[in-house]
């Protein structure tokens, strides 16, 4: 078991002799008088593993299983104990500290050139490249207080003057890996967009799942303290100045984070360096937030008058009294959570478990959990032509349906559950009145959190169908490429899946027969299997899209239709 959070650092049986530190480095309260009395030495971790100062293997205590392997494959070279060393002891760190984290305490004054952190020993060492970076490393956190995570961490000198770690202790640790080979890259980066700088553009590419600021807060405080952030949509896509109180903080980030994605295959963040030096915020809400003026107006007058007069105390402080708590389900995705978000590269950047709100909000559902609203309520439909298959099958296109119920008593409105949350938001926001079978639709939120199924026995007609295990579903897996690709309804017909003995004339008279006029076709260049079929309008594609999905084009083909970005 690992030991209980402690705001205490690890305490050793026998501390190692060496220097004492200087004792304005740690907290004047009454759970650290013991450690003022005793002064320990800086590399407590030895006297607690029971190392052999002369190099020889590290053999942890065993109640701290999960270290056995890094600690055991770890060598320390002990020379003069007392002496400065490139080698730093970090004492006091929370259990979840990543290698980067604690790489990102030495990139300001140098090279780092190895790191071990011993989580269930709340110590890690670091190493410099040399003896001045790591004295000025020294020197600078004797005057100041490092933290990690909100937690004050200790720095000194370690008795030992290299850090040693073989090649099979390297290939098992690849987030240490990774970490020091980000640092040595930022190290080398001469050139970016506007040179290093506090303020961080940051780009959300194939935002699938909600990315909202208080998420990104999070995921950016792992790496230091957010000053402010501005999140706004540019050419359609959800970007955000992320502001931070110096420049080595922000190169942290920007490193660790540029390029990884928040989901499997989506939610890609993208960083560069703004020409902005600092943010101007005017308002504290949903889109923009200054968390050194929590005292900020939202820029909703009614909700401001409210705050203002004051009255009943609400369940919350303020709108933004749980933000800093927020279990939010990207950051999770980080930890390898049971929501299957991809891990950060060997570097999770937390393991928190996230909230049934949380993860809903983004999409996510774990078993036994409640789900978010996933009905649509479809209004105005044409009663002569409308099926459960053909509801299916366009709002296939924005999403896994699950059940269709075409109600009794009144059949141009319909009940359409989808999988996830963020689906249904997919197929409001392109299908609502959207004209289908000559009737403009109306796609909104159903009351009902589930379509019901009939009871046996209960007239039904064939009105209610359930697809939960249908072969047609399009996003399957998380993140599916086929996110990429949604488009609202167009003319122009996206095909795929075409067998190579179909040619264009049978796909056109397909089509023709079908009821669309075919105003343009043509063959993907270098893939023969897809195409673009061009109809004489967006209706009469939405309808071709309903029957010719699917459609048996030879013994073991059946088409694949959706909607195209593209114009012939």
């Amino acid at each position: 078991m690992k030991r209980p959070f402690s705001n205490n650092p690890a305490r050793p049986t026998s501390p190692e002799s060496s220097p004492p530190c200087s004792p304005h480095i740690f907290p004047h309260d009454d759970d650290d008088k013991e450690m003022l009395q005793v002064q320990r030495g800086s590399d407590e971790l030895l006297s607690q593993t029971g190392a052999v100062s002369n190099g020889s293997v590290m053999s942890p205590a065993p109640n701290h299983a999960d270290n056995n392997n890094d600690a055991k494959k770890v060598k320390l070279d002990t020379k003069n104990p007392g002496a400065p060393s490139r080698v730093i002891h970090i004492r006091n760190i929370p259990n979840e500290v990543t290698e980067a984290e604690i790489v990102h305490l030495g990139i300001p004054f140098g090279k780092v050139t190895n790191v071990l952190v011993l989580k269930g020993k709340n110590q890690a060492f670091l190493e410099m490249s040399d003896e001045v970076c790591a004295t000025t490393m020294v020197n600078y956190f004797t005057n100041c207080t490092a933290q990690l995570r909100g937690r004050a961490v200790y720095v000194q000198f370690s008795n030992h003057k290299e850090l040693k770690t073989d090649q099979t202790h390297s290939n098992a640790n690849p987030s240490a890996q990774a970490a020091l080979q980000a640092a040595q890259a930022l190290v080398n980066q001469t050139d970016t967009q506007g040179g290093p700088n506090t303020v961080l553009r940051v780009i959300v590419e194939h935002m699938i799942y909600p990315v909202t600021l208080d998420v990104l807060y999070q995921i950016f405080s792992r790496v230091g303290k957010v000053l402010k952030i501005v999140t706004f949509t540019k050419n359609n896509t959800f970007q955000a100045l992320i502001q931070y109180p110096d420049v080595v903080t922000a190169q942290a980030a920007k490193m660790t984070l540029d390029g990884q994605n928040i989901y499997n295959a989506c939610c890609t963040l993208r960083i560069e360096y703004s020409k902005l030096s600092n943010l101007n915020v005017k308002y504290n809400n949903d889109k923009s937030r200054d968390y050194t003026n929590p005292n900020l107006p939202t820029g909703d007058p009614a909700l401001d008058s409210a705050l203002a007069i004051g009255g009943a105390p609400g369940v919350l402080a303020s709108p933004f009294a749980a933000m800093h708590g927020l279990s939010s389900p990207l950051t999770a995705a980080y930890g390898a959570s049971p929501a299957g978000g991809m891990p950060f590269t060997g570097m999770p950047l937390a393991g928190v478990t996230p909230t049934a709100a949380a993860l809903g909000a983004a999409g996510i559902r774990l078993p036994g959990q409640p789900s978010p609203n996933c009905v649509l309520l479809v209004s105005n439909l044409n009663e002569e032509m409308v099926t459960p298959d053909a509801l299916f099958t366009l709002f296939g296109v924005y999403g896994d349906v699950q059940r269709v119920k075409i109600l009794f008593n009144k059949k141009d409105n319909a009940l359409v559950q989808m999988s996830e949350p963020h689906q249904t938001q997919l197929a409001i926001s392109h299908l609502d009145k959207m004209k289908t079978w000559g009737k403009q639709i109306r796609v909104t939120l159903s009351k009902h959190q589930t379509v019901q199924l009939p009871k046996e026995g209960q007239p039904d007609a064939g009105l209610t169908k359930d697809y939960s295990n249908s072969p047609l579903h399009r996003f399957k897996k998380p993140g599916s490429k086929n996110y990429q690709n949604i488009y609202p309804p167009s003319a122009t017909l996206h095909l795929s899946n075409i067998p190579p003995t179909v040619d264009e004339e049978q796909i056109k008279e397909a089509f023709t027969h079908a009821g669309a006029s075919v105003k343009a076709f043509k063959f993907f260049p270098k893939d023969r299997k897809m195409a673009l079929i061009q109809l004489g309008s967006v209706e009469e594609a939405i309808a071709a899209l309903i029957k010719m999905h699917n459609f048996q084009l030879s013994d073991s083909s059946h088409l694949r239709v959706s909607f195209s970005k593209s114009t012939i």
